[in-house]
């Protein structure tokens, strides 16, 4: 079975994690899930999911503040993580090695083991400092996956928008879904 960290950051579109870990389960993939604090507001504001129905879509929970956790350890064995959405604090944490919490810790885990890192940074427009910091992360070992649609897809919801997009999220930890939308070419 495959393992999966996920990560919700403080960013706008908290609905993009929630559909990636509803496409997890639904994959059968064991996921470990962590909400940032600021992620807690989001959600609220922006969905009407409470965070007890966000959290048992995971296999298991963290509170950000437990450094201690398993995910903290490179002994925990994974398939990789995603960050999404990705705040542009976390993208700092994470491309300085800033560990003074347990979603910036187990990406730094990821990136130490050689596991994916997947982070959908969700900032425009961006300065020259956050592109700084996405060639630091990605420099790193992370891939840069901001939230850009593919129009080619034709989406007529938001919902379909946002399914394809944790689709094809899930393609990149490599994890094979049918919630994308394959290019067959012209």
């Amino acid at each position: 079975m495959k393992r999966v960290i996920l990560a919700i950051t403080g960013a706008s579109g908290a609905i993009l994690g929630i559909r990636a870990l509803e496409l997890l389960k639904e994959a059968g993939v064991e996921t470990h899930l962590v909400i940032s604090r600021a992620a807690r507001q989001t959600l609220a504001s922006e969905t009407d999911w409470a965070i007890p129905e966000v959290e048992a879509l995971a296999a298991t929970s963290y509170d950000p503040l437990e450094i201690g956790a398993r995910l903290a350890s490179g002994s925990f064995a994974t398939d990789g993580m995603l960050v999404v959405p990705c705040s542009i604090k976390t993208l700092s944490g994470i491309a300085n090695a800033y560990t003074d919490n347990l979603i910036v810790r187990a990406a730094d885990v990821c990136l130490k083991e050689g596991r994916k890192l997947i982070l959908c940074v969700r900032e425009t427009p961006l300065h020259s400092g956050h592109l700084r910091l996405m060639q630091l992360a990605a420099e790193a070992g992370a891939v840069i996956f901001p939230p850009i649609p593919a129009f080619y897809a034709a989406p007529q919801t938001v919902e379909a928008l946002v399914t394809n997009l944790a689709g094809r999220m899930l393609l990149r930890l490599g994890i094979e879904n049918k919630h994308y939308h394959h290019w067959d070419g012209e």
